[in-house]
């Protein structure tokens, strides 16, 4: 089939590819489909996704990835004693007002991407495919076999170079000869994963849905939209009667236009996609002269790669050329490569045990990240659980308004951590500590309070505490009692891995009103954690040693996000609307007032679960 990108001839170099590197699993996913030729390729081996947001694409998805083979239609032959291509092949239709392809595809209407007779055809099957299917002669899996083929026999007889950007003037040979619909070509297996699945949905958006081992990625290069390239492909494919106008006749209404295509949003889409892609490897086909140039796209799958490795392999490929849609000059030879990277797939827990901590919830906080994130605010870091395991791609800032919790941070944030490891286990060896130990434990907490109150001796303190809950008197001397918990290798472990995924780290201790966003680019990240206004915690009820979270407090953040909003940042809040039926008022009328959108990002806490919420302030 004639296709923009067909990856058919590279089948044998991705799988070169995946031998060198040793990529295995169970789960693969073709994420940018087009005709769905790798997920094809790749059914006999894994289980395969696939996915693309033109739904001609998805048709041929559905067709490859449902059979094993062409199917035999044994239903259909039984009825009529042949195949349905032989039946279809001779068929002969007369035209209606719903000939669709033949009133607007043809001389009929000054257009001329098929003759008559060919789109009357066209036209003709399409509408029989789909009465077959509704009156159950044929299987979900027949039906797309039997729409793939007609789709892939349409492209034969076409009067054009190969998209529907435009027609040829004069009738070309191809375009002349007679329709007949002819079995889809596809790769025949022993048999097809009933797990196998196909998307016809935006990627970005997918890949905050599904998870595997392998994800192939195949965007466009150009600025060619498909929408556009293929709009009778996808007219044939729905026969949903669009709007459409213009000397092509392209669809008017709900084109999907792809950001890969737009050189202000490639980027940006791709940080989202490298961001967001939850497959431990990925596999991405691109060309050397692309709307992103090869060595920017690298430099950013380096920011999500472990190791930062990326590991590119070129070949040399035969584009299919057209001077309509190609943004290449004459004479200049395309180099596909393939770009492959092990995703960091890693969430590194916060040594640091503290209420409210977010470890459990990341995942569906960073969904809603938007697209580039250059910077990133963690305004009331805490744990700093979130803010170090966002992957921004200069800055993250670590802001703490307690000066105890903040100490502890920037001491695991800045020390060698294999000196720091060190010197915390000479310290509890010194000083006996063990689980439940009350006596010892005492005398460390004393030594704390009257002698040396440093973060280190703090941060052991916390780990032999009761809920490892760090509270103070109103002297600010450590009054929790002794726990059942205590240091070990898992903790050790924390310790050692615990550091920022973004390049540079800021920290910051004070309260989040003190923040001057102005020092910042329009369009950094603002992420707010306070205590919650409906629930009860050991680090907001006033009894600690600090000033608790009351709706004073809560009003003045409210007020701070609408400033940031008001100024061109982002914002994200987390909080609870409702608690054992008490309402946060405050919250919800605020949120309705300024429309902003909130998520529902699931349940913390064992004894009396609350339902989490998200704020933010962009879509």
């Amino acid at each position: 089939m004639r296709y923009l990108g067909n990856k058919t001839k590279l089948l044998n170099f991705i799988d070169f590819v995946m031998d060198k590197y040793n990529i295995e699993g169970e789960v693969f996913a073709d994420l940018f489909a087009g005709t769905a030729s790798v997920g094809d390729h790749m059914k006999n081996r894994f289980k395969v996704y696939s996915n693309d947001f033109m739904y001609y694409s998805y048709v041929f998805s559905k067709a490859k990835l449902m059979n094993s083979e062409p199917p035999l239609f044994t239903c259909f032959r039984k009825k009529y004693g042949v195949s349905p291509f032989e039946w279809l092949n001779k068929r002969e239709y007369i035209p209606s007002e719903s000939t669709f392809i033949y009133n607007n595809y043809t001389l009929k209407a000054n257009r001329k991407f098929f003759t008559e007779k060919n789109a009357l055809k066209i036209d003709g099957i399409r509408i029989d495919i789909e009465d077959f299917y509704q009156e159950k002669i044929i299987s979900e899996a027949e039906y797309f076999f039997l729409l793939g083929s007609l789709l892939e026999s349409v492209t034969k007889v076409s009067n054009t170079s190969g998209t529907y950007e435009a027609f040829f003037k004069f009738w070309e040979s191809r375009a002349s000869k007679d329709f007949i619909i002819e079995p889809l070509k596809m790769e025949k297996s022993l048999s097809v994963d009933s797990g196998n699945l196909s998307f016809n949905e935006d990627t970005n958006f997918l890949l905050r849905q599904i998870s595997g081992d392998i994800a192939y990625i195949d965007t466009p290069y150009t600025t060619t939209q498909y929408a556009s390239a293929y709009h009778l492909l996808e007219t044939i494919a729905r026969y949903d009667f669009p709007e459409i106008a213009g000397k092509t006749g392209r669809r008017q209404k709900n084109r999907k236009m792809s950001n890969y295509s737009r050189k202000q949003r490639a980027k940006d889409a791709f940080e989202d996609m490298f961001r967001q892609i939850q497959f431990d490897h990925v596999l991405i086909s691109y060309s050397d002269q692309s709307i992103v140039p090869v060595e920017e796209l690298i430099e950013l799958a380096s920011h999500f790669a472990v190791n930062g490795e990326v590991k590119i392999e070129e070949v040399p490929y035969r584009e299919y050329k057209n001077l309509n849609y190609s943004h290449k000059g004459k004479g200049k030879s395309l180099h596909e490569v393939i770009i492959y990277f092990k995703k960091d797939r890693t969430i590194v827990k916060s040594p640091l045990n503290y209420s409210g901590s977010k470890d459990t919830l990341l995942l569906p906080i960073f969904k809603e990240l938007p697209y580039h994130v250059n910077t990133f605010i963690d305004a009331m870091g805490g744990a700093f659980n979130v803010g170090a395991n966002v992957t921004a791609l200069d800055t993250v800032v670590y802001n703490e308004l307690n000066p105890f919790v903040y100490e502890i941070i920037k001491m695991l944030m800045t020390s060698d951590k294999n000196k720091l490891v060190d010197k915390i286990e000479k310290i509890i060896k010194k000083n006996k500590l063990r689980n439940t130990e009350k006596r010892e434990y005492l005398a460390f907490r004393d030594f704390y309070n009257f002698k040396e109150k440093s973060a280190l001796n703090l941060f052991i303190l916390h780990m032999y505490a009761f809920q490892n809950l760090i509270r103070f008197n109103r002297k600010f001397e450590f009054n929790t009692p002794v726990g059942n918990a205590g240091y070990n290798e898992n903790l050790k472990q924390r310790i050692i891995h615990f550091c920022p995924k973004s390049p540079n780290l800021i920290m910051r201790q004070g309260s989040f009103e003190k923040i001057n966003f102005n020092n910042y680019e329009k369009g950094t990240v603002f992420y707010f954690d306070p205590p919650y206004l409906v629930t009860t915690a050991e680090y907001n009820d006033g009894k600690r040693g600090f000033e608790g979270w009351n709706s004073d407090l809560e009003a003045k953040l409210l007020s701070f996000l609408c400033q940031l909003d008001k100024s061109g940042y982002y914002f994200m809040l987390s909080n609870v609307m409702e608690h054992q039926g008490k309402v946060n008022n405050l919250l919800k009328e605020w949120i309705n007032s300024h429309k902003y959108n909130v998520i529902e990002i699931g349940e913390t806490g064992s004894r009396y679960p609350r339902k989490e919420i998200l704020v933010k302030n962009f879509e």
